[in-house]
């Protein structure tokens, strides 16, 4: 038999879906704090102009940086709402935010560059740059430091071979928002060794307190990639719509790359973005609302238990310290509570080496199975 590219045998699989196809073999039902998918629908108004554009045969080919009408109101958006002044050829339409990260490190990195990736952080960062043959090389964000990065000893770890730097906020797994004073210092950390900066801003929507801030706002000289996405603040999971905001000199080759990728997004799918971003916004409002108070009453559970944890200030994800219920091994322990308890979580060494002893817990979930999930989790050893 032929051989397998031993790029791709060697592509870590990531924890959280490891997780969820044993909860998916378990004959008993599962609590599932484990995934970030929202426990909304989809809304009605979204689902009605997709159903639309297939009734009415808008099921061809369109541009392969997407239809012109949901780039023109992205920018529109993006100058709106992020302070990113970026005309519509800046902006392609993606299969979701995983393939807008996925577009960005493959229009700016060759085999052996360095990316440095946020630890703990959403693994597939480390996924994508290994698949693009790259070298993933960690900054370690702290839990004395709220989990927000150490812009110094980010510095330290730029060498001749680093190309990118990935910055995710609000963050997944850890809830945190970039306050603007460190966006800001970042950017210039990308500026002074003459760095990408690719900016994963697909929680945007979803903020407790100071707001989302887009280092594409400070961008002065092109430098600046930021991936976005529909599915978490529209509840559009499966409809894959995501964009891409690229610097002047990268928009005709990430145009140009989505011909082998995947030629266009859905169309249909992309008239229901469009739908999303120009219809109602009170659904969004209305979630955003009920991840507060989901994160309010599992803290006050977790205080209760005297167990430690990072206030989320964004995203709907709570990052608890497990360490005292795990005996030393927090991915085994996620396991053995999936088998024995039927409550899955993600296990924090599918962040990174630093998430040893946490878990991701995921606010998406239903207020009632949230609370007897951690009911369930804090009783187990």
């Amino acid at each position: 038999m032929p051989s397998i590219a031993p790029n791709a045998e060697r592509m870590p699989r990531s924890g959280i879906r490891a997780i969820m196809d044993m909860a998916w073999r378990l004959a008993d039902p599962v609590i599932g704090l484990h995934v970030g998918e929202p426990s909304f629908p989809t809304p009605p108004h979204v689902l009605a102009a997709a159903e639309e554009a297939y009734a009415q045969g808008r099921t061809r080919y369109v541009p392969n940086a997407g239809v012109g009408e949901l780039r023109e109101a992205l920018s529109a958006k993006l100058a709106e709402r992020n302070g990113v002044q970026v005309p519509t050829e800046q902006v392609v339409i993606t299969a979701g935010g995983m393939q807008a990260l996925h577009l960005a490190l493959s229009s700016v990195l060759s085999a052996g560059d360095e990316v440095l990736i946020p630890d703990p952080g959403w693994p597939n960062f480390a996924m994508v740059v290994q698949l693009l043959q790259a070298v993933p090389v960690r900054y370690g964000l702290r839990p004395e430091r709220g989990f927000l990065p150490d812009v110094d000893a980010l510095d330290a770890l730029v060498t001749p071979r680093t190309r990118a730097i990935i910055l995710n906020s609000p963050s997944n797994p850890l809830g945190a928002v970039l306050p603007e004073a460190d966006v800001r210092r970042l950017v210039e950390l990308a500026r002074r060794h003459d760095l990408w900066l690719v900016s994963d801003e697909c929680y945007e929507a979803i903020t407790f307190g100071a707001p989302h801030v887009s280092p594409g706002a400070f961008d002065t000289d092109g430098r600046v990639l930021g991936a976005f996405s529909f599915s978490k603040t529209y509840a559009m999971t499966g409809m894959r719509v995501g964009y891409l905001v690229v610097p002047p000199a990268l928009a005709a080759v990430c145009a140009k790359l989505q011909e082998p990728l995947v030629a266009c997004v859905n169309a249909p799918a992309q008239y229901g973005a469009l739908a999303a971003l120009t219809g109602p916004q009170d659904q969004v409002a209305a979630a955003r609302d009920a991840y507060l108070e989901r994160r309010d009453a599992a803290t006050a559970v977790l205080d209760k238990a005297g167990l430690p944890y990072l206030r989320p200030e964004g995203a709907f994800y709570l990052w608890a310290d497990v360490s005292s219920l795990t005996g030393g091994d927090v991915s085994d322990w996620a396991i053995r509570l999936l088998q024995e308890r039927h409550v899955a979580v993600a296990p924090g060494t599918t962040f990174g080496p630093q998430g040893e002893g946490w878990v991701r817990l995921s606010l998406a979930t239903a207020t009632d199975d949230l609370l007897e999930g951690l009911t369930r989790l804090l009783d187990f050893r």
